[in-house]
């Protein structure tokens, strides 16, 4: 294990001594351990497959903090304890995992010269010990992982690799990544280098091109997925705007994803980590174009873009920059990919230019900084700096963020690296990633909005706050150990870099004298920084990001992730002794008492979001406040453009980026697409990625509204119940009905359809013509329609029909006619959406998220995609029934201190996601767990699983 020095070479002739920290007691009592502070308790961990019922894990007996949630429980034991388990090696207390840590840290930072004494050593230790046991922050997985452990100390989840135009550099590049993949951490990096498929090779050839090299890494990175790995092989690559294989790398996913469909529909196993999804390409990335403001300012002016040789520099081909743009926008409209990011800006930021440029980053594109390098995480609970009063406790969380910076700087100096040049590159810059989780919780429960200018203004000045602490205290541990080496080469960089943030800070419109006070709080720490670095230079050339926070967000018990808003505001809990239950989010009450409003008037409105799911309509909640508790899903979802904003207004404090996709809803356009990507280089985002529902084939399918029935009762004349019959009636239509035909396009197939109905209006037939009568394909839609007709008429609902044949994919897809149905998957896709709009009230519609090209247009007026009442003209949509879903509390079964809004969930639901796919009655996109079966949620860019704590990413 390599490890540095308290002096860098480039301090060793300083005459100025180096001193070590003085360490403030904050949370901790002299001469009290914090475990004696906690009451204690043994549990039982057993953990199961949501699907199968298999048991996946079991540890009885392990202790932890009463305070602890179950969930928070399960995943620190089954993830982080070590040990082979049923052996006396195996962990079975979290004060041990704990300490292994803590204990860690402690003695390298005693060994490298940090603390000033050894009492400030012990402080360091309880401080460190009290917020991890009263979940104040955590370290990101790899340290829980192997700090500590017999295993090598790789402390970061984030690696940016580099490769260069040689055969031998390609496959250095296989080699690294399948290391890192190895150990369950991801990488991310460019290949511009490489020449371009137009280009010549010195013997002569022409060059086979950076795509045709992707697919080589994808292929290894997906055998290391299906190889046994904790998690999935996570790694992005990026390509430049001006390389001139541009245009095939931004078509690869998308092209990928139309196979994917016509193998589905030939009955191959299509869905994610289905058997037969391996037979295609570089599904195992991310990709990224690497856009700059010359191309930018050439789509806004419609002008052409040169593309450049990659041994040259020339420009060898021209494209119309505003064609690419497009491309690039409708290839994420389609498939989700490539994301953006932003180059100029990116570099704009950069503390170390003299070493270097920035040209990739990490998987979840957090992390920006060097070729070969890596960043260690750490993120803060920001709801446990919220006092009881409203106000966010200033002070605690400074001091916190000084202690966790200190141990975040400690930890490079005895990590190991996966190769050589990450660690020299590390070790040289000491790049840390410090950031929070429960931004979404903490702004609810304010009061604020998530898309408002106050919640804006109170994220930017707590973020503000902590960049500016980290630096200040960067800039302390360059004075009390040394600077980074790299600092003096890019001294002038670096402080410039550090004013553009305080001038930042310095432009922040607050509102409120709470955020005042926060910024005014961050406008003293730059200050001191400035001051201090100026003097003594800066420890980290990096010090923030805002990570996904997925499995150490159970960890602290968050109810949100990174910056994201609530998922949603109903949530599932599981309980001691087995099952679950629905509970209102516990920020909800806090929200309505910031609101102001009473404690029965806040009782009925939680009791009626239990019920419903959504505040709309709710008693007593008054319409202005019905934004404070918007949602990433559900009723009302928060639109796209709220997404970019939140992210506009926190990313000049932040080192690196921003893990956040910014979904985008299935009825979406490309023009949409391109004005996100637009509007957030406007913004100054250094990256971004858009996610449309439904766009990708491997998600689960929609199961619709969950509802068992049960046979009714008649009662007689004597009083008694009587079973009745209720075997099906077909109800005929008459011999004159009324109907319509609609002649429809669909890829270039014509075809007609006439639809008959009830003279009371009820659909009661269908009849499809497509193709030559007497070929395959007429004959096919004519059994097709008659089978529709007679169910129809035998009372199987049209909502069914249409949950159910909606997005399917096959050929022809594409294009219509049809102007409130501009795209369709395929014909029966298209059939279904047309019968929805002329069949189905608006309720039932937006359920299934069916509207018309007016309800449409509507919704983009008012910016809020996911409101029923987007649509002023269309009634306004009942609750959702969910009853039955669950059953009434009793008493007797209840958990201690389980109120009336916490409800026992159905035991067909495992998920918050699953949770809100049957309050909505429409499917949710997102994967299921590989390990234990849970759908899982969003979480930044990546996706987290509530059942066991497994992320799809690197964080």
């Amino acid at each position: 294990m390599t490890e540095t020095v308290g002096t860098t070479s480039e301090e060793s002739d300083s005459a100025a001594p180096r001193r070590g920290l003085t360490i403030e007691r904050v949370h901790t009592t002299p001469g009290v351990h914090p475990y004696d502070e906690v009451a204690w308790e043994r549990r039982d961990v057993v953990m199961t497959n949501w699907r199968d019922g298999s048991v996946n894990f079991e540890q009885r007996g392990v202790e932890f903090p009463q305070a602890w949630s179950l969930n928070a429980v399960n995943i620190v034991t089954s993830k982080y304890f070590r040990g082979a388990l049923g052996t006396d090696g195996r962990e079975s207390s979290l004060r041990q995992l704990i300490d292994r840590v803590v204990d860690t840290y402690t003695e390298a930072g005693r060994r490298h010269g940090y603390f000033a004494t050894p009492a400030d050593a012990e402080v360091f230790s309880h401080e460190l010990a009290w917020m991890l046991l009263h979940q104040y922050f955590s370290f990101n997985s790899p340290v829980w992982f192997n700090v500590g452990t017999t295993s090598p100390q790789q402390v970061s989840a984030c690696f940016i690799l580099s490769v260069d135009d040689t055969m031998e550099s390609i496959l250095n590049w296989y080699r690294e990544e399948g290391l890192i993949f190895k150990g369950g951490s991801g990488a991310g990096l460019n290949l511009s280098r490489i020449r371009s498929s137009k280009e010549l090779l010195s013997s002569g050839g022409t060059a086979s091109g950076p795509v045709s090299f992707m697919r080589g890494a994808d292929a290894s990175a997906g055998t290391i997925k299906s190889g046994g790995a904790t998690r999935r092989a996570a790694k992005m690559v990026v390509l430049d705007v001006d390389h001139p294989d541009v245009a095939a790398f931004v078509a690869t996913k998308r092209d990928e994803e139309r196979k994917i469909r016509v193998l589905r529909d030939a009955g191959f196993d299509m869905d994610l980590g289905g058997t037969d999804i391996t037979s295609v390409q570089y599904q195992n990335a991310n990709n990224s174009v690497r856009v700059s403001d010359e191309f930018m300012r050439a789509v806004q002016s419609g002008t052409e873009f040169g593309l450049r040789s990659r041994t040259t520099g020339e420009v060898i081909d021209t494209v119309d920059a505003t064609a690419l743009f497009q491309e690039m926008a409708e290839a994420a409209w389609e498939c989700a990919d490539p994301g953006l990011q932003y180059d100029d800006t990116i570099n704009d930021w950069h503390t170390s230019p003299e070493s270097g440029r920035i040209t990739a980053s990490n998987p979840c594109s957090e992390y920006l900084h060097l070729d070969n390098s890596s960043c260690n995480l750490a993120s803060l609970n920001l709801m446990k700096f919220l006092g009881d009063d409203g106000a966010f406790r200033v002070e605690d969380f400074v001091r916190s963020v000084e202690l966790v910076i200190t141990a975040m700087d400690i930890s490079i100096c005895f990590a190991d690296f996966p190769t050589q040049a990450i660690g020299d590159t590390t070790r040289a810059f000491r790049q840390l990633g410090i950031g929070y989780a429960n931004l979404g919780a903490l702004l609810m429960a304010t009061g604020h909005a998530y898309d408002s200018e106050g919640g804006r203004a109170l994220a930017a000045s707590i973020t503000s706050l902590m960049t500016g602490t980290a630096y200040r205290r960067s800039a302390e541990l360059a004075g009390a150990v040394a600077p980074y080496d790299g600092y003096a080469r890019n001294a002038d960089a670096h402080r410039r870099v550090m004013r553009k943030h305080a001038a930042a800070n310095d432009a922040i419109r607050t509102l409120h004298r709470e955020d005042a006070r926060i910024r005014d709080a961050a406008t003293h720490e730059w200050q001191r920084g400035l001051e201090v670095g100026g003097r003594d230079g800066w420890r980290n050339a990096q010090a923030s990001v805002l990570a996904p926070t997925g499995t150490i967000g159970f960890m602290m018990d968050c109810d949100t992730t990174g910056v994201e808003p609530d998922f949603s505001l109903v949530k599932f809990k599981k309980l001691v002794g087995g099952g679950s239950m629905q509970i209102v989010n516990q920020t909800v009450p806090r929200a309505l008492e910031a609101l102001g409003y009473p404690a029965e008037t806040s009782e009925a409105i939680v009791e009626y979001i239990a019920e419903h799911g959504h505040v709309v309509d709710a008693p007593g909640l008054r319409p202005e406040h019905y934004e404070v508790f918007d949602c990433a899903m559900g009723q009302r979802s928060i639109a796209p453009m709220g997404h970019v904003r939140m992210m506009a207004a926190v990313q000049p404090f932040i080192s690196g980026a921003i893990s956040k996709t910014v979904n985008m809803p299935e009825q979406a356009t490309v023009a949409d697409v391109e004005e996100i990507y637009f509007e957030s280089w406007k913004m100054g985002l250094k990256a971004l990625a858009i996610y449309r529902d439904n766009c990708k084939v491997g998600q689960p399918l929609s199961t619709g509204k969950a509802g068992g029935t049960t046979a009714e009762k008649t009662t007689g004349d004597g009083g008694a119940a009587v079973a009745q019959d209720h075997r099906p009636v077909r109800k005929r239509l008459p011999k004159k009905r009324p109907s319509e035909t609609v002649s429809f396009t669909v890829a270039g197939a014509e075809g007609y359809m006439t639809a008959g109905s009830y003279p009371d209006d009820g659909l009661g037939e269908i009849f499809v013509k497509m193709s030559k009568q007497g070929s395959t394909l007429a004959g096919v839609m004519d059994a097709f329609s008659m089978a529709i007709s007679i169910a129809l008429q035998y009372g199987v609902p049209l909502e069914t029909y249409v949950s159910k044949f909606v997005n399917m994919r096959f050929e022809p897809a594409g294009m219509t006619d049809d102007p409130d149905v501009r795209m369709a998957t395929s014909v029966v896709d298209y059939l279904f959406r047309r019968i929805a709009l002329d069949h189905l009230p608006y309720e039932k519609r937006a359920q299934l998220g069916i509207f018309s090209a007016d309800e449409r247009s509507a919704q983009v007026a008012t910016t809020d995609y996911g409101a029923a009442a987007a649509a002023p003209a269309a009634p306004a949509a009942e609750p959702v029934d969910v009853e039955s879903l669950r059953t009434s509390v009793d008493v007797s079964t209840s958990e201690p201190g389980e109120s009336p809004r916490e409800r026992r969930a159905d035991v067909s639901v495992g998920s918050s996601t699953e949770l809100l796919e049957l309050q909505q009655g429409k499917a949710a996109d997102a994967p299921l767990c590989l390990t234990c079966g849970t759908k899982m949620r969003p979480a930044g860019s990546c996706y987290v699983c509530e059942g066991c704590g497994s992320t799809s990413g690197c964080s």
